[in-house]
């Protein structure tokens, strides 16, 4: 390819082709998850509770720790 407005068509195109690489990757590991999460449906497991675990396991544990207090708080203010 050649230069189009100052930028390298080969050079494009090959970002462009790996990005769509990995979206179709992405795409795949998505259905794997959702598979998964379908696996853990089907022998009882709460998937809502499921995220929510997996949500909770990436923060740090002081954010956890800070987001469980402000959560208890609302509650105990709500009557909960």
């Amino acid at each position: 390819m050649s230069d189009v407005g100052g930028v390298a068509g080969d050079r494009l195109k090959a970002f462009v082709d790996r990005i769509e690489r990995l979206e179709e990757e992405k795409a795949a590991l998505a259905a794997d998850i959702r598979e998964v999460f379908s696996e853990a449906k089907g022998v009882g497991f709460d998937v809502k509770i499921m995220r929510q675990i997996l949500r909770l396991r990436k923060m740090d544990a002081p954010t956890r720790e800070e987001e469980e207090h402000l959560i208890d708080v609302y509650k105990r203010a709500l009557g909960m």
